[in-house]
């Protein structure tokens, strides 16, 4: 056995070394600058956590909070800002990086996109995290929950790569008494998508090499690489044993102290997937801003945090079968409604996401939303734009009078539901109010997916019946 973990062991520091080389009629909305001070710094690090404890009284109920604010109860990793220009390049790096995901499917693993480094943009820049326990005995872990990946990692002793410093104990999995390993044959092991996640080694000629490995690679070219096994995994007082999870025995990249990723995708892998006998293929979450909770709800308890779900299809993709896809058919600024063809929407579609920060379109969609925005602004001193890559509409708000006037922005899909984006959705800034922008961009290219991000999302229920083919929002979130 002690031959061939080192077999193996050596196999891994192969495959990373590898990898480190290939690298009038319009309707306004009013706000006091109180509102408007707010909705920016939502965004920022707070001094007290509002507790809202009627969201937690059930099981199935899982606390949200954002890493940088005081619920996150570790000053290890709060009270950290980051600029709106950082958000950008972050959410540019994670767009490469689904796209690349999404192209490497649709190939084969023949097609492997460039996605250049950006110093100083770790995974870790993202926002939202949960505890969820591994283990028997349970041992706690601090993790991101990220809709947009499948997998869900740990990082792992005896970090036979490399392990990056987090907030709890690395998992020992020799301390517990249900974790064992998959083997590299098995139909866990299959589960994998070769072009997204394994390392393939049963493809190896070596005989020594028997035991199931992953490899993700996110934004940043950050890798996650190591073995593949089950241990019993705990969700408040729910139990799941024989959960499949990625055991991390090496990182490449920074994750901002958190241990690892809770894999919220459609793969067969993920979270959903693996609990779908228990919770019926159905979670929701409310994204609180800094200073609050918001929950992540399985089962019988999503979508009971909120008032007036409105259901659009989810829409089966299999160019992108790891990702929540739904139909945008209009957008309407100030009331009206913006004259942009449903074709352009529909190819190739809109993907919703929880670790995108901004909301993205086609480029003709996003002209249209921004000069349509500029109109109803004309009343406010334009501010100097971040990049002419997205964050190119920006006012100075400092020295506004007490009500500061901003256009409507509201999203319609098919199926009849509509979204009437929050403050918190369509602006981004700084605490100064000197430069406040538009919070949507542009995709790189007509023929990418939309993205659906996070600020978007706030103040709404997400509700995702993925057994009924179905994205609903619910106004009135966990209030």
């Amino acid at each position: 056995m002690a031959i061939r973990q080192a077999s193996f062991l050596s196999y891994l520091l192969y495959s990373f070394f590898i990898l480190l080389l290939c690298c009038s009629c319009d309707k306004v909305k009013a706000y006091g600058r109180e509102r408007l001070e707010a909705a920016i710094n939502s965004r920022l690090p707070a001094a007290s956590c509002s507790l809202f404890p009627q969201c937690y009284n059930h099981s199935t109920k899982l606390q949200i909070v954002h890493k940088n604010g005081p619920c996150s109860q570790s000053d290890l990793v709060k009270n950290t800002t980051f600029s709106p220009l950082q958000i950008l390049l972050h959410d540019q790096l994670r767009l490469q990086s689904i796209h690349s995901r999404i192209s490497n499917a649709i190939s084969g693993g023949q097609f492997r996109a460039s996605i250049p480094a950006k110093f100083g943009l770790p995974l870790g820049m993202a926002e939202y995290i949960v505890k969820v326990g591994f283990g028997t005995p349970t041992q706690y872990f601090t993790l991101f929950f990220d809709t947009g990946s499948s997998v869900t990692w740990i990082q792992c002793q005896p970090c036979a790569i490399s392990c990056y410093q987090q907030l709890e104990p690395i998992f020992d999995p020799s301390n517990s008494s249900s974790y064992s390993f998959i083997p590299c044959d098995s139909d866990y092991c299959s589960q994998l998508i070769p072009a997204v996640y394994s390392v393939q080694p049963c493809n190896s000629t070596s005989t020594t090499i028997s035991t199931c490995t992953y490899q993700i690679t996110y934004m940043d070219n950050f890798t996650s690489i190591g073995y593949f096994g089950l241990d019993t995994l705990t969700l408040s007082s729910d139990v799941f044993p024989g959960f499949q999870f990625g055991c991390s025995q090496g990182t490449r990249g920074d994750n901002g102290m958190i241990a690892g990723t809770l894999g919220l995708g459609r793969d067969q892998v993920s979270l959903v997937s693996q609990t779908a006998k228990t919770y019926g293929e159905i979670f929701s979450y409310c994204l609180p801003s800094s200073n609050s909770l918001g929950y992540l709800a399985f089962g019988s308890q999503a979508g009971t945090g909120s008032t007036s779900i409105k259901y659009t299809p989810l829409v089966i993709d299999l160019n992108a079968p790891s990702f929540y896809v739904v139909q945008l058919i209009g957008i309407s600024v100030g009331g009206r409604n913006l004259s942009i063809p449903p074709s352009v929407f529909k190819s190739p579609g809109t993907i919703i996401d929880s670790g995108t920060t901004l909301t993205y379109l086609p480029p003709s969609a996003y002209a249209a939303l921004r000069s349509a925005f500029r109109q109803g602004m004309t009343n406010y001193p334009p501010a100097p734009p971040l990049s002419p890559d997205g964050l190119d509409t920006c006012y100075d708000l400092s020295k506004s009078a007490t009500n500061v006037v901003t256009p409507s922005v509201v999203f319609y899909f098919e199926g009849g539901a509509s979204l009437d984006v929050d403050l918190t959705g369509r602006v981004i800034g700084d605490s100064s109010l000197s430069q406040v922008c538009l919070a949507f961009a542009a995709t790189s290219s007509p023929n990418e997916f939309g993205v659906l991000g996070n600020l978007l999302q706030q103040t709404y229920e997400v509700i995702y019946d993925v057994a009924g083919q179905r994205l609903g929002f619910g106004s009135g979130g966990c209030t």
